[in-house]
């Protein structure tokens, strides 16, 4: 008789994993394919060996093991011992897969992959018949992500900035390091219908995932925030001034009045915050 595969004991992990990334971002819907991605996706895998340091507002602590049974919790790890470079959040990431709407066969460039945890569930929502282009610009991760991503034929990795072009022609956008504007580079590769969602991020303290849409037209932009975040930045999308004024405006609040994303230099009285050739618009 043939042999059975051994089974793997923390799959019942994973799928219990799954649930309850998917509750605590407050998705409900039972035949979210998230839910299948995260339940598929080996988190130990693209963290590495432990024990681990678990990001805490106080500062990281180390788990008492390494077990990898220890990460399939909604918690933020560290990935390098000598900067504050994490596998984010599980609900924060999965609001945002959710909040994205991603279709079978889409092209997706991931910019700050890290190790390439996120950018896997990316692969397994656009299927066989996508593409992701993922964009790392510390060495040792983008190594790291390449080994990790081995088996997934339809991704791409960078070992360089995804800031600036050249960057292929995408139905998605997805930015993981905290940026003080949309970038040209990333508005213009999206294909008519295309999302882009990036924490918008100011000088100190919390930002938001903004969601950015392109008309059909291509020539307008939705936007809306999607939920509260903090990143660490995005290397060379950060510009000082725009970054104190972000500061002023989330101080303020209101982030639901935001409709629209103008790229122009020159603000209306409907502004929420302006950049230097870009701002958000309450109409």
């Amino acid at each position: 008789m043939p042999k059975s595969k051994p089974t793997d004991p923390l799959q019942p992990l994973r799928t219990f994993f799954a649930n309850l990334i998917l509750a605590n971002a407050g998705i409900t819907d039972p035949e979210s394919r998230l839910r299948a991605a995260f339940a598929s996706t080996p988190r130990e895998r693209f963290i590495g060996p432990g024990p681990w340091k678990v990001f805490t507002p106080g500062g990281y602590i180390e788990t008492v093991s390494d077990d990898p049974a220890v990460l399939y919790q909604d918690i933020v790890v560290a990935l390098t011992t000598d900067s504050p470079i994490n596998n984010g959040q599980p609900s924060l990431h999965a609001a945002c897969l959710d909040a994205l709407k991603i279709k079978d066969g889409e092209t997706i460039v991931h910019v700050g992959a890290g190790t390439g945890y996120y950018t896997a569930l990316l692969a397994k929502l656009t299927g066989e018949n996508g593409l992701v282009f993922a964009y790392e610009i510390e060495p040792d991760l983008a190594r790291r992500a390449a080994a990790n991503l081995e088996e997934l034929l339809n991704v791409t990795v960078y070992a360089r900035s995804g800031v600036e072009k050249p960057l292929p022609a995408c139905d998605i956008v997805y930015v993981s390091a905290g940026a003080t504007e949309p970038m040209a580079a990333w508005l213009d590769v999206l294909r008519p219908g295309g999302r882009l969602l990036f924490p918008l991020t100011p000088s100190k303290g919390y930002g938001a995932m903004l969601l950015v849409t392109r008309d059909l037209s291509g020539n307008t932009y939705s936007a809306r925030f999607i939920c509260q975040a903090l990143f660490i930045p995005c290397v060379g999308a950060r510009e000082e001034a725009t970054a104190q004024r972000l500061f002023d405006a989330f101080r303020h609040g209101n982030l639901g009045q935001v409709r629209s994303l103008v790229r122009d230099p020159m603000p209306d009285e409907s502004c929420w915050c302006a950049g230097r050739d870009w701002w958000l618009s309450t109409s």
